[in-house]
């Protein structure tokens, strides 16, 4: 399997529909105020005034709302450390940032909307699509930043780079799978945070 390669949801009806937003905004908020487990399709249905029936018009299971709400929150960690990742610093400036900012991002969604934290750990443990996807845009998203600093010469170039990019990408695994960041402090993933950093990038100056 290809690790920048994302993986298609499931989807049911136009990928662009009015009511398919209204079903995830009202995802969003049943999700973030009462939890995935605790809302059904019917709870969505009746706050924007349908029927279940019409729900799985456009999603075919809880599942595949939880997986879209997912996508939702995940989604925009990946765009934030995207932005990074295009910005005009070093690459050295970049990964550090990128980090930083991982860790960061992941804290806040556990500690001010831990429902829908929550729904990213049923998501990792049961490995749905939509953690997938995370992956595969963190690796795209390191390798962006890893071959600019070896075209820039500052990353060396003999280790291959997949290999290179999967070690980081297995490094940066507890500042953002959701279950392994309540086994520390925040305290304490600040400092290994840095130390990681600091260790990553002593391994790939030439």
């Amino acid at each position: 399997m290809n690790p920048e390669l994302p993986v298609a949801l499931p989807q049911r009806g136009p990928a662009e529909h009015e009511r398919r937003e209204q079903i995830i905004r009202a995802a969003l908020d049943h999700f973030r105020h009462y939890g995935y487990a605790k809302t059904s399709v019917a709870d969505l249905a009746k706050a924007i005034g349908v029927s279940s029936a019409y729900i799985y018009k456009f999603f075919e299971s809880k599942q595949a709302i939880g997986e879209a709400v997912c996508t939702h929150s995940l989604g925009q960690i990946d765009r934030s450390l995207m932005e990074i990742a295009n910005s005009d610093q070093s690459a050295t400036a970049r990964l550090r940032e990128i980090f930083q900012s991982l860790m960061e991002k992941s804290l806040e969604l556990f500690f001010e909307e831990r429902k829908l934290h929550d729904i990213a750990a049923i998501a990792s443990a049961n490995r749905w699509n939509s953690t997938n996807n995370h992956r595969a845009a963190l690796y795209s998203i390191i390798k962006k930043v890893i071959a600019d600093g070896r075209q820039l010469g500052e990353f060396e170039r003999k280790t291959p780079i997949d290999e290179v990019c999967m070690a980081i990408a297995s490094v940066m695994t507890p500042f953002s799978h959701p279950l392994m960041l309540e086994q520390k402090t925040p305290e304490q993933l600040a400092e290994r945070v840095v130390v990681i950093t600091n260790l990553v990038l002593r391994s790939l100056a030439i």
